[in-house]
């Protein structure tokens, strides 16, 4: 009797782990039709403009702005990577480690670094495959194993035990796992518009309407396709994802200025530039779900009602898998893109938290 039970649970996991993957690799071929035909329709409606690209030289000048702070590379010993980061405040100060999301890089924490050098060491990061940090070739150098002891390392290097950590849509997964993995590294943790790791596998499963929002992480298995459709019109889809009225900052937000949206452009359209953080989600279908849920960290959860990629159901369910302090704040009417679109009011919330002497759940 043991012997069958033991046969059907693997027999059950089988079969879910290939449903799993079926639908995994089929909405791959979906996502990869649909952006076929918009190719199709760009060339149709004009070739020449389709594969035109603006040669970017040089760096817009707000990347090199003293205010934001300065620009530091540290190497990793045991990957020999070489990470590049920009950070504002007094050596000594406790540290503040800002990890972006996609596509961005450190200079979406442009409001964060002249905010909390204040009372922090703010270092707001370029992660692996990211902007001026190495990005290696194979995108088995991306998984989330790699990319948790990334940040373990660089605070090693930086000469920190632990760390504020905030986090922003990927670098929100990363700042979770962080959190699971290593406790005794993350004094407090803030993530921004991502839900806990467990609450996202699980919901995309089971709602079609958040699939959807999420066909991004299905389209980048593909390889170099989602590179070249970044790259035609001139990246107009990374200009698309901020700007547009569907996926970008909202009209009472703090819009990207010319310059700020160049600076994207630049450093994504530099060659090689866009392999490295699609890697990234790569991996991910091969490393969920997580051996381990539980963060046993006073944890703050900042949501954009308005994000056009996540759901924010998920966000009140994340609460169940935090042992200790956790808010939630919604702020409506906001996108996906909140400390740069309402950098006021995330700067004063993340203020609060920091500032509250906070009790341990039994």
């Amino acid at each position: 009797m043991a012997r069958l039970r033991d046969c059907l649970l693997r027999l059950t996991v089988t079969i879910r782990s290939l449903l799993f993957w079926s639908l995994v690799y089929c909405y791959c071929g979906l996502c990869a039709s649909v952006y076929l035909l918009k190719l199709l329709w760009s060339i149709g409606k004009g070739p020449a403009q389709t594969f035109r690209r603006v040669a970017r030289e040089h760096p817009p000048a707000c990347l090199n702005d003293p205010s934001l702070g300065t620009h530091c590379y540290v190497r990793i010993k045991d990957s020999g990577l070489r990470f590049h980061y920009v950070a504002a405040g007094e050596r000594g100060k406790p540290l503040m480690l800002l990890l972006h999301g996609f596509p961005e890089f450190w200079y979406s924490w442009r409001h964060q670094l002249r905010e909390f050098k204040s009372e922090y060491r703010v270092v707001a990061l370029d992660l692996r495959g990211y902007g001026e940090t190495d990005a290696p070739i194979h995108r088995e150098n991306y998984k989330l194993d790699c990319l948790i002891t990334d940040i373990k390392d660089i605070l090693d290097s930086l000469g920190y035990s632990k760390c504020v950590l905030i986090g922003h849509d990927w670098g929100g997964m990363i700042a979770w796992l962080i959190a699971i993995c290593y406790p005794e590294m993350v004094m407090k943790l803030i993530v921004i518009n991502f839900p806990h790791p467990t609450v996202f596998t699980e919901y995309i499963l089971r709602h079609p309407a958040q699939l959807f929002k999420s066909s991004h992480y299905y389209f980048f298995q593909i390889p170099w396709f989602p590179e070249f459709m970044f790259s035609i019109n001139d990246f107009k889809a990374l200009k698309h994802l901020f700007t547009s009225h569907s996926t970008g900052i909202g009209r009472k937000g703090c819009r990207l200025t010319t310059e700020d949206l160049e600076a994207y452009i630049y450093v994504f359209s530099q060659p090689g530039a866009l392999s490295g953080p699609i890697n990234h989600y790569r991996n991910i279908f091969s490393c969920l779900p997580l051996k381990h849920h539980m963060v046993t960290i006073p944890t703050l959860l900042l949501w954009g009602e308005k994000d056009a990629f996540m759901e924010v159901e998920m966000a009140e369910v994340t609460k169940i898998y935090v042992k200790n302090y956790f808010r939630l704040t919604i702020l409506s009417e906001v996108s996906h893109w909140l400390q740069q679109e309402q950098p006021d009011i995330v700067n004063k919330l993340i203020w609060t938290f920091l500032k509250e002497e906070i009790r341990k759940k039994d």
